[in-house]
C-alpha cells in the first residue's frame, strides 16, 4: 500500500510541475502570437483550467511537504505537548473547511454542468471539479498530519 501511495504523490507532484510549464508555455505562445497579429482565443480558456487544477494540487503537494506558509512566532515558545494538541486543532479546522469546499465544489460543478468556455465547446465543470479533487487530497493530507501528531512520542514521557 506504501508503494502505491508513494507513487500517487510522485505522480501528483510531476502533474503539478507539469501543469505549471504547460501554463507559462502556452500564455507565453499566446502573447508572443498575438503580437503579431494571430491570436489565439482558446489560450486564455485552457490556461485557466490548467492553472485552477495546478493550484488545488499544487496546494495538497505543499501541504504534504510543509511548505504552505505559517506563523509560528508563540507556538514554538510552547512546550511540545502544547503544540502537537495546537496542530491537532489547527488540522482539524482546515479539514472543517476543506469539507465546505468539497461539498460547495461538487455543487458548483453541478451547476457549472451546461456551462461551457467561451472559445471550446467543453463543459466548465471540469475547471470547478478541480476544487472539490484537490479538497478531498487536502482532506487525506490533513488527516495523516493529525495520526501523524498523535503517534508521536514526546521524550520523557511514558
Amino acid at each position: 500500500m506504501k508503494r502505491i501511495v508513494d507513487s500517487f504523490y510522485r505522480w501528483e507532484e510531476f502533474l503539478v510541475k507539469t501543469l505549471l510549464a504547460l501554463i507559462v508555455a502556452l500564455v507565453f505562445i499566446a502573447a508572443v502570437l498575438r503580437t503579431f497579429k494571430y491570436p489565439i482565443n482558446w489560450s486564455v480558456d485552457i490556461a485557466q483550467g490548467l492553472f485552477a487544477w495546478g493550484t488545488f494540487l499544487g496546494a495538497d503537494v505543499a501541504m504534504r511537504k510543509n511548505k504552505l506558509m505559517g506563523v509560528d512566532l508563540f507556538i514554538s515558545k510552547m512546550p511540545i505537548k502544547t503544540q502537537r494538541l495546537l496542530k491537532i486543532i489547527n488540522y482539524s479546522m482546515i479539514i472543517g473547511f476543506l469539507s465546505g469546499i468539497a461539498f460547495f465544489g461538487v455543487k458548483l460543478c453541478v451547476e457549472n454542468y451546461a456551462r461551457t468556455f467561451q472559445s471550446l465547446s467543453v463543459s466548465y465543470s471540469w475547471v470547478t471539479l478541480s476544487a472539490p479533487v484537490g479538497a478531498v487530497l487536502m482532506i487525506i493530507t490533513s488527516g495523516k498530519k493529525i495520526r501523524e501528531m498523535l503517534n508521536v512520542k514526546v521524550k520523557g514521557s511514558s
